[in-house]
């Protein structure tokens, strides 16, 4: 299919690396530790935010006086540690994907998680080689849902957003691609899209081999 695109622009969580399992385990485990009841919908709400945005939901959800930063460090220590032990698994068709589409596009990525954490975890995949740039999360003051980080990472390369691809998992990473002006493409993960959520997509695909077979 001829869309004009020079590029694709990856998410990591739960598109490239199937982090968002381990999320979900170290969100429960620190929700019990501070003695709340887990509720899985305050996850979804911080589903691809950066730092700074997930501290302020929290804040909004369990009120000014709740320390979500000792929160969220405590998630990172837990996720750390699964990561140490366990690792984190590719999803399905990763690089497949990678090699198949880095000989037609640039590729580049946009992930709400902090630089440090990218880095690592794409050079423990064995995948950070395929990308020309990382735009991560400590490099925007807001990142997802807002655009910034998208049109960042379509600077970061030099390509206009419309002519890249956007590949996401999460209502908020649709957001933040289809307000840069990409062609966004949804392979969902925890998360399906609802109504408003497909007007966004260009296309919702099952796997990241429909984005093969798509683009």
């Amino acid at each position: 299919m001829d869309l004009n695109l020079k590029a694709v622009i990856f998410d990591m969580d739960g598109v490239l690396l199937d982090s968002e399992s381990i999320c979900d385990r170290t969100w429960a485990m620190a929700f019990e530790e501070t003695g709340l009841k887990y509720n899985p919908n305050i996850i979804n709400l911080c589903r691809g935010c950066n730092k700074n945005d997930t501290l302020q939901i929290l804040k909004k959800e369990f009120g000014e006086d709740f320390d979500a930063l000792k929160y969220t460090e405590r998630t990172s220590q837990l996720f750390f540690q699964i990561e140490k032990e366990e690792g984190i698994p590719l999803m399905p068709y990763v690089k497949e994907c990678l090699e198949y589409l880095s000989k037609k596009y640039t590729l580049a990525l946009a992930s709400s998680t902090g630089e440090v954490h990218v880095k690592r975890q794409l050079a423990k995949a064995g995948i950070i080689d395929y990308f020309k740039t990382l735009t991560c999360g400590n490099m925007v003051e807001h990142s997802k849902p807002e655009p910034d980080i998208y049109l960042k990472a379509c600077a970061s390369i030099g390509i206009k957003p419309s002519e890249c691809a956007g590949i996401e998992d999460s209502p908020n990473g649709i957001k933040s691609s289809f307000r840069a002006g990409l062609k966004t493409i949804m392979v969902p993960d925890k998360i399906q899209p609802d109504s408003e959520i497909k007007k966004l997509c260009f296309k919702v695909c099952k796997s990241l081999k429909e984005v093969m077979e798509l683009l």
